[in-house]
């Protein structure tokens, strides 16, 4: 196929993004060819058309460029990735074709417009380093948020808890090395809307992207490449930082760290400055929450569809700026395990509880407070405009307030948060002087820059603004001239200056006006004076334009070189954020401040369920009180279904996981200890996209908590073995319970319907039965919601499915069968009458343990002496028999037996 040069020049771009759909910048429009067209055409519902005719038809898409961003991020959201190329020269000054480049490549997880981001929740892209190819392998973990350049690294040794960790980041994409990649599918199938990248080896060492970034492969056009991107040296002190941390495998981190930044400067052509810094942790460090614990708790989502809105987060987001929705959505993902740091986030909490005024002052100034974050990823892309300066210093103006109210707290956290606030006077004032009140979108079309900011600029400024004071009178002088009242001096961008005249008045137009235009209904003209002032007034427009243009990339930059301190100030600014936040829950929600003690203890009176008591409407939330200890450290619950068991366990999770984060909790009164990591199993549902049926999860789940909890740990069980038959599930859970209670000494709560297990506190001294108590009515029941001492007599099962809806025949039949296999009724013929229907068989004859032997075999063949046996057995009232009586009549049955 013969091509035109410019489809040349897409075939050459494309090359070099073979795995990216590439938006061509023509004209107006984006245009897509080929598979790229046919992709846009199918997943964004726009029209396919084609290029050429014949043999050379070429498959074409496009979208209006004022309206791609829309297009782009349901891409995106599909999972592809899309190359944006632009024009990155002056068409005017272009010798042939019209160079073009990409500027950037927009993924999943590297997305730099805010617009098309979750303002309260992280965007991250991931990258695992792997060492190792057998059962134990080493991994390390690097994730970053391009849009904030918060950049993030760990290490962990198993790959369940590489699921864990990762399910905790949440990113948007894994980079995985592509020799290795067969070892991340089961990582995969367990993160659901995450997608993984497999990326050539090279990607994953340290010294190659340093090489590249010292080669520096240079974006065409006009952004300044030095001033918005990292040079190599800053990068090779993030490497020196992580391997200086304390990791066991810091290669494999460091491998990880270099995958994440090589497809930064693959898709940005550079790492932008708001990359400052890595910052290394230890997973161990807060408190460890598998991926199954933080989906049964709902910590940042719901089970049922996956929303924000019925989560523990949305019921604890108080916070009023987009960053301190993000600083609380990581709070609640690594809550603390150091007793110092959860007290230190407390008595800040407190402070701002005790004098409401102060949190009042504070959380009414920041809801003035702009993004600072993201605002600085755009200004070291290059991308930010005039009006994200101004949004920047109405922020910075806004800080020396906070800090007058700040200076009036005491608490340790508060106190520190002012210190490091930086009010930035310096970059306040530049923007302050610099830019006008409200600027314009668009940086190319001039107006942006106050009067006085630069010499030259205002000399450019006061010619436009005089011609345009000439234009007005030259306009009078000419009306009075020519005594035509209508007469009009305009202007367009395609016919500069001109005198307008309508039809009736032509025959007074003078000699020396030169006709420029005819329309319909009037002529065009101009003179000599007005062509001179012209080009006078049009030089210095286009002057100023270009000039307004420089200055304002001139100030980025400037701006640009301080996003480190911007960042800091940030930070603290959310800090603060969560804070108040967390302040305003306690007050208005009568959240309580938990005693955290080093022992190891759960004593919480009159508890209550943080989501669950916000979303009732019809029915007052009973609170409930609960003590763990190592005495009595495996709670077992029973009562019927509905009446509150997995709420209960699961509050106490819940209490425990906001007390360490910082957070007051929803009690009368607590104390805590502190605990190392949190176990849930809850529920049983199929797996069936992993291959896991009911009773596997289960399994799984189970093994899990036995193979990581420690003493230090808080385990809550909701039914375990119920995926199986009645006796392997009340084995396996009397076994979990005992290994749980002896082995590993752990704080276990276990709800359940095997009423067996509440036997095991005859054999295990720090085991105590407890159950949710239930008022019988009339044949129906009442929940009383209540933890109460003691056992559960029955699971009241018929009484909740009559209470769900099940048809009256059904729950009668229910009851029948229910009292045939409680009392072990049979039929004439030895039949267990459940398997009879009501008519089809007589009344039973006797009744008897079926987990008891019977006497005698055979239903209707016994024998002569066994009928007899039986008759004289019914006429024996055993309470009345002296001990001889009883031998006597043990002989008679003995004889009459042997008769037969």
């Amino acid at each position: 196929m013969k091509l035109t040069p410019m489809m040349q020049q897409y075939m050459d771009v494309k090359e070099r993004y073979p795995d990216a759909v590439l938006f061509f910048r023509l004209g107006d429009f984006y245009e897509m060819f080929f598979e790229d067209a046919e992709v846009c055409s199918r997943e964004l519902g726009i029209t396919l058309t084609a290029r050429s005719k014949g043999a050379n038809n070429i498959p074409m898409a496009g979208v209006p460029h004022h309206a791609a961003e829309g297009y782009v991020n349901q891409l995106i959201d599909k999972g592809f990735s899309v190359a944006i190329c632009e024009q990155v020269e002056d068409a005017e000054a272009a010798k042939g074709i019209v160079k073009r480049d990409v500027v950037r490549v927009i993924t999943p997880g590297v997305v730099l417009n805010s617009d098309s981001l979750d303002d309260k929740a992280p965007n991250y892209v991931a990258a695992i380093g792997v060492k190792g190819r057998g059962v134990k392998n080493e991994y390390g973990i690097a994730y970053l948020d391009v849009s904030t350049g918060d950049f993030r690294v760990t290490e962990v040794s198993r790959q369940e808890e590489l699921r864990s960790e990762l399910n905790r980041i949440e990113p948007r994409e894994v980079l995985v090395p592509k020799s290795a990649e067969a070892l991340f599918g089961e990582v995969e199938r367990h993160l659901d809307g995450v997608f993984f990248r497999p990326r050539k080896n090279e990607a994953f060492e340290p010294k190659a992207l340093l090489s590249n970034i010292a080669g520096g492969a240079r974006l065409s056009g006009d952004i300044d490449h030095d001033a918005y991107f990292l040079e190599a040296g800053p990068v090779e002190k993030m490497f020196t930082h992580v391997h200086d941390f304390g990791f066991e495998s810091p290669d494999v981190v460091q491998q990880a760290a270099s995958a994440v930044l090589d497809y930064i400067v693959e898709t940005q052509r550079g790492i932008p400055t708001n990359v400052q810094e890595i910052t290394p942790y230890h997973a161990q460090s807060f408190l460890v929450i598998d991926e199954s614990t933080k989906a049964n708790l709902e910590l940042t989502r719901t089970l049922m569809g996956g929303r924000r809105q019925g989560s523990l987060l949305s019921v604890i987001d108080k916070t009023v700026t987009a960053m301190g929705g993000r600083r609380l959505r990581h709070w609640l993902n690594y809550p603390l395990v150091s007793l110092d740091a959860i007290r230190r986030r407390h008595d800040a909490v407190e402070e701002l509880v005790r004098f409401p005024a102060l949190r009042e002052d504070i959380r009414e100034a920041l809801d003035a407070v702009y993004d600072i974050e993201r605002l600085c990823g755009k200004i070291s892309s290059g991308t930010a405009n005039a009006r994200d300066l101004r949004s920047l210093l109405s922020t910075l103006a806004i800080i020396p307030e906070v800090k007058e109210v700040l200076s009036e707290c005491d608490s340790e956290f508060l106190v520190e948060l002012d210190e490091d606030l930086d009010p930035c006077h310096e970059i306040r004032d530049l923007i302050d002087r610099a830019v006008v009140d409200d600027p314009p979108v668009e940086l190319t079309e001039g107006g942006l820059f106050k009067a006085g900011f630069d010499d030259e600029l205002d000399e450019l400024l006061e010619i436009s603004g005089n011609g345009k004071d000439w234009i007005l009178r030259y306009e009078t002088e000419q009306k009075q001239a020519t005594d035509i009242s209508s007469l009009k001096v305009k202007h367009n961008k395609v016919f500069g200056y001109f005198i307008e005249v309508t039809k009736a008045n032509l025959h007074l137009v003078p000699d020396r006006y030169i006709r420029k235009q005819t329309l319909a209904n009037s002529e065009r003209y101009y003179t000599p004076e007005l062509k001179e002032m012209e080009e006078r007034i049009l030089g210095a427009e286009d002057k100023r334009k270009t000039l307004e243009y420089q200055l304002f990339q001139e100030l980025r930059k400037r701006v640009g070189l301080e996003v480190g301190t911007l960042l800091r100030t940030a930070s603290q600014l959310a800090n603060l954020d969560v804070i108040a936040g967390l302040s305003e829950l306690a007050q208005r929600l009568e959240y309580t401040r938990p005693d955290m003690t080093e022992e190891p203890v759960i004593d919480i009176d009159e508890g209550r369920h943080p989501v669950v008591e916000r979303t009732l409407k019809d029915e007052r939330f009973v609170p409930n009180s609960v003590r763990m200890d190592p005495e009595q450290r495996l709670l077992i619950i029973t009562g019927p279904n509905m009446a509150g068991k997995s709420t209960v366990i699961r509050q106490v999770a819940l209490i425990s996981l906001l007390a360490q984060m910082g957070s007051f909790v929803p009690v009368k009164a607590a104390e805590l200890g502190v605990v190392d990591k949190i176990f849930s199993r809850v529920g049983a549902s199929d797996n069936l996209a992993r291959g896991q049926s009911t009773f596997m999860v289960e399994m799984t789940e189970a093994a899990h908590i036995l193979n990581n909890a420690t003493e230090h740990s808080l385990v809550i069980l909701d039914e375990i073995g119920r995926g199986t038959s009645t006796f392997d599930g009340l084995s396996i859970a009397w076994a979990v319970a005992e290994h749980l209670h002896d082995e590993i000494r752990a704080k276990t709560m276990f709800a359940t319907h095997y009423h067996e297990l509440t036997e095991l506190i005859r054999t295990l001294d720090g085991a105590r039965n407890l159950s949710i108590a239930v008022k019988e009515w009339q044949d129906d029941i009442i929940f009383l919601r209540k933890l109460v001492d003691g056992e559960a007599n029955r699971s009241y099962g018929i009484q909740v499915g009559k209470l769900a809806g099940l048809p009256e025949p059904v729950v009668e039949r229910a009851k029948q069968v229910l009292e045939n296999l409680e009392g072990g009724q049979f039929d004439e013929m030895g039949i267990p009458m459940a398997g009879r229907k009501p008519g089809e068989a007589p009344e039973p004859t006797r009744h008897h343990n079926p987990n008891q032997l019977t006497l005698f075999h055979g239903g209707a063949s016994l024998s002569p002496g066994q009928k007899a046996a039986l008759e004289t057995l019914d006429e024996v009232d055993v309470n009345s028999l002296t001990p001889l009586e009883a031998l006597n009549v043990l002989n008679e049955l003995v004889q009459k037996l042997e008769s037969s």
